[in-house]
């Protein structure tokens, strides 16, 4: 009989995710038992501060990690788009089951998507990503940022808010997909890295929690997610950074887009390149690359500069 405590955030969402893992573990192996250790993160303690201003990677991990180093927990459960890219001495990302929808998802006053919101509409995200991108082609359209969970954003639609962005996954996970009008499109808006991602955390030396756990992976999924961190890495970058990047599988061919843009919307530097999933990890750091040098790299120090005051 082997147990597991299983490291997660408290929303609603977090614990959806944990407990789909949890019944998969589960169902690979009925010997196994399963319990929820609940964490409250720094990102989940402070709402009323939009992310980039919060600072540090680690936001919604930090606290996670500490209870799967101290063995209050023996593996985490983590949105991908979370994950720093460096993890603690000692602990790796296992396994990737198969990804839900990368893309953003829209619920708006008017009932349709991005098009039809009048000029000057105000946007509920706390997301830099979707602003810098939003602000390039719909550049009359204010921003404001909104946290919590999915429900408690949803509420502002109306009242504070013209328009609602969240994760498609976020939303297919919990049930009401039907409450958003619009999925937008990957052409319109590149996702976060990994978005649509779970992540199992494991340390090391558990060698039968690994073998078990590395049975969740999807091999899609994997090599996608390889090439997205790996561009992600290259860049230092954080989920409160106007990164975006998604990869893309025909066969073994793998296609990656990515992009660095600032945050009023007046430069994208988007590229784009196409190789071997064998190749994802050095595809994603070339691009990255790529897009340094493309002008991303002014982009990105004035925003850690700015952040690190």
């Amino acid at each position: 009989m082997t147990h597991i405590r299983i490291a997660t955030r408290r929303s609603p969402l977090a614990l959806w995710q944990a407990e789909y893992i949890a019944a998969e573990l589960e169902r690979l192996d009925p010997s196994v038992s399963t319990e929820l250790v609940k964490i409250v993160t720094k990102g989940d303690k402070i709402l009323d501060v939009p992310l980039a201003q919060v600072g540090g990677k680690g936001l919604f991990t930090k606290e996670i990690d500490e209870a799967l180093l101290d063995g209050r927990a023996d593996i985490a459960v983590h949105s991908m788009k979370d994950v720093p890219t460096v993890l603690p001495q000692g602990t790796s990302i296992r396994a990737h089951p198969k990804r839900e929808d990368p893309r953003d998802a829209i619920a708006t006053i008017t009932g349709g998507g991005l098009e039809s919101l009048p000029e000057g509409a105000t946007i509920g995200t706390s997301s830099l990503r979707r602003v810098a991108q939003i602000k390039a082609k719909f550049p009359s359209f204010q921003f404001t940022p909104i946290r919590g969970n999915i429900q408690t954003r949803l509420s502002k639609l109306g009242d504070e808010v013209d328009a609602v962005i969240l994760a498609a996954a976020g939303v297919r996970r919990m049930g009401m997909a039907d409450q958003m009008h619009d999925f937008i499109d990957t052409e319109t808006l590149l996702p976060a890295v990994a978005q649509g991602t779970l992540g199992v955390q494991t340390r090391d030396a558990d060698d039968v929690i690994n073998a078990l756990v590395n049975q969740l992976n999807d091999a899609d999924t994997v090599d996608r997610t390889r090439a997205e961190r790996a561009f992600l890495a290259r860049l230092e970058g954080g989920c409160q950074v106007p990164i975006a990047a998604f990869a893309t599988l025909d066969g073994d061919t793998l296609h990656l887009k990515g992009l660095v843009g600032a945050v009023d919307g007046s430069v994208l530097i988007v590229r784009e390149t196409t190789g071997s999933r064998a190749d994802a990890e050095p595809m994603g750091t070339a691009l990255a690359d790529e897009v340094l040098d493309a002008g991303g790299r002014p982009i990105l120090e004035a925003l850690y500069a700015e952040t690190a005051r």
